[in-house]
């Protein structure tokens, strides 16, 4: 979490949003007091984590099932150890 003054937080605004929008939460000061709070708009990232959830899901069924024993043997193939 980042503390800012009010006075540089207008000056700073677009590389805040930035770090808020990595999931980072920002306090703004003024006269070292807290009076607002930036954080990540939760439903927006919820949004965006389940879509690439079923993404993988949805590359995962369309793949073909290897048996382990198939990777493993496939892992060593051409390779002189």
């Amino acid at each position: 979490m980042r503390e800012i003054q009010a006075s540089e937080a207008k000056a700073r605004l677009p590389s805040l949003l930035d770090a808020v929008e990595r999931g980072e939460t920002v306090i703004i000061t003024r006269h070292g007091r807290p009076i607002a709070r930036i954080v990540p708009e939760v439903d927006l990232r919820q949004a965006e984590f389940d879509r690439v959830i079923a993404e993988i899901e949805e590359f995962r069924r369309m793949m073909p099932r290897i048996p382990l024993e198939e990777l493993l043997s496939a892992r060593h193939e051409g390779h002189e150890y």
